[in-house]
């Protein structure tokens, strides 16, 4: 009987691109664009930015944050989810600690771009929660990869992190990758009245790491774990 041979699928391949300075409210990050492709595929290409404060060549225990894009939320001030306000929580500390990065993926609503996206939040509206809106749709429930983030801190050659952030998939992302993850530092902002559904499903059902009372006393970030 034949047996067909494995397909292996190229990994994708992450290389800076330009950098610069950049003044923002928070201080001045040094701004690193990166670009992801897959070999042999040409049209299968995103561009990435890494927000470095302080030095962090060759550094151990860095804090980090991979954020995906939230375009609803950083450009259009949805308050359906905290994105916005976690990537504003995360540059200040980064800032207040003097070193560590802020990795921008391009991953619209977990991965599954933005069009889904809007598909999604169309089937929330009708009161499916944000997992059961993605599987209604056919998409899972968290369609991120983190190959882009472990080729960026390669390139600063950071030996640890510190990753900020709720959600344990992250952690062990990019522990399958091969970066070493010290601890966690959570970054939980108060939610709004049409954040609150959302972080609920993201507690009970992705196992994010968030307290059981969602409330303006819950809001933390920056405490190692």
């Amino acid at each position: 009987m034949h047996v067909p041979d494995r397909v292996i699928r190229p990994q994708p391949k992450t290389l800076w691109l330009a950098s610069a300075e950049l003044p923002t409210r928070f201080g001045t990050f040094s701004t690193h664009v990166f670009r992801t492709s897959v070999p042999g595929d040409g049209a299968c290409q995103q561009e990435h930015v890494a927000l470095v404060f302080g030095d962090i060549r060759e550094k151990a225990a860095i804090p980090v944050r991979i954020h995906s894009e939230c375009m609803t939320s950083e450009v259009f001030g949805s308050l359906k989810c905290d994105c916005k306000e976690q990537l504003d929580a995360a540059m200040a500390d980064v800032a207040r600690r003097g070193a560590g990065a802020v990795l921008y993926l391009r991953q619209e609503g977990r991965g599954i771009g933005l069009a889904n996206k809007i598909r999604a939040y169309e089937l929330q509206s009708k009161g499916h929660d944000t997992v059961d809106a993605n599987r209604l749709l056919g998409l899972p429930d968290d369609a991120r990869e983190y190959h882009a983030a472990k080729d960026m801190l390669d390139h600063f050659d950071v030996k640890s992190v510190l990753l900020m952030t709720n959600n344990p998939a992250k952690v062990s992302g990019l522990e399958g990758l091969g970066v070493k993850v010290e601890g966690r530092l959570p970054v939980v902002i108060a939610p709004t009245p049409f954040s609150r559904g959302y972080l609920e499903a993201k507690r009970t059902r992705m196992a994010h790491v968030l307290p059981s009372r969602l409330d303006a006393e819950s809001a933390v970030h920056g405490e190692a774990e």
